[in-house]
C-alpha cells in the first residue's frame, strides 16, 4: 500500500459524500461495460439516446438511484469514440478504465469530499471526451493529490476560477447532459490522481491495457474516497 493509499484508508470516515446517495433509502446497482455485457451492441453504443435509454432502464429495473462501477475494468464501450483509438505509431487502443463512474440523472449535485482548491478546468467537447471537467487539488496529512470530475454540466465551470477554494461538502458541480458532457449518458467520472504530469484540465481516464500498471499506481481506487461500494447489494460485492 502506498503512502497516499494509507492516508486515504485512515481518513475514510472523514470524507463527505460526493453524490447525494441516502443509504438505507436509495439503492445502488453495479454496472459492467465489458464485452460480457451483450446488451451493449454497436447499435446501442453508437447512439447516445439509445445508450442513455439502456442506462435509465437498467437503473429503473433495479429500482436504483445510481449505478456505479468501472475501476480497473477493460471496457469495450470506448470503441464508440475515435479519441480512444490507436494513436499514431501505436496499434493498441485505450480501453482500461482508471476512475469510477456514477450513473444517474442530469443535474445531480456533485460535492467536494474534502477541502481543496480548483487546480484547473476545461470543456473537452470532442465526442466521447470529458465534456466539462474540473480538477481539484487537496492536502491531507501533509500529502498533496488531485481529484478529477468529468462529464459535468457547462454551468459547473461557467464562473469558475483556478485557485478558487472549494470547501468540504460544498456543491461545486453537477452531472451534465449529453450535449455538454462528451455525448455520454449522464454520469460522473471520479478519479484520484497522485501526479498530473504537468497536465491542466485533463488527465487520462482510460489507458492502454499494456500501460495499466503505471496508471493504476498513479490513480488509486476512487472508492477509498467515495466509500460507495459498501452500499451495493450483497450479490454485487
Amino acid at each position: 500500500m502506498t503512502m497516499l493509499e494509507q492516508i486515504l484508508v485512515e481518513n475514510r470516515a472523514y470524507f463527505h459524500p460526493v453524490v447525494p446517495l441516502q443509504p438505507g433509502k436509495d439503492k445502488l446497482v453495479q454496472l459492467h461495460f465489458t464485452q460480457e455485457n451483450r446488451a451493449l451492441t454497436e447499435d446501442v453504443l453508437g447512439n447516445t439516446n439509445k445508450f442513455t435509454d439502456y442506462i435509465n432502464a437498467t437503473l429503473e429495473k433495479a429500482d436504483a438511484r445510481f449505478g456505479i462501477g468501472g475501476y480497473g475494468e477493460y471496457r469495450t464501450i470506448y470503441s464508440r469514440s475515435e479519441i480512444f483509438g490507436s494513436a499514431q505509431g501505436q496499434s493498441e487502443p485505450r480501453r482500461f478504465h482508471l476512475g469510477i463512474d456514477i450513473w444517474g440523472k442530469p443535474c445531480t449535485h456533485v460535492m467536494a469530499p474534502l477541502d481543496g482548491f480548483v487546480h484547473s478546468f476545461a470543456f473537452r467537447e470532442s465526442f466521447g471526451d470529458y465534456g466539462a471537467v474540473i480538477i481539484l487539488t487537496h492536502q491531507l496529512d501533509g500529502y498533496s493529490f488531485y481529484t478529477l470530475y468529468g462529464h459535468l454540466s457547462l454551468a459547473s465551470i461557467k464562473n469558475l476560477q483556478e485557485g478558487a477554494r472549494i470547501k468540504k461538502g460544498e456543491v461545486f458541480a453537477e452531472f451534465g447532459i449529453p450535449q455538454e458532457n462528451g455525448s455520454w449518458p449522464p454520469h460522473l467520472h471520479f478519479q484520484i490522481i497522485k501526479d498530473l504530469e504537468g497536465m491542466k484540465g485533463d488527465y487520462p481516464g482510460v489507458c492502454r491495457y499494456s500501460e495499466k500498471e503505471k496508471y493504476l499506481s498513479n490513480c488509486p481506487n476512487p472508492d477509498m474516497i467515495l466509500c460507495l461500494n459498501q452500499f451495493l447489494p450483497q450479490e454485487n460485492n
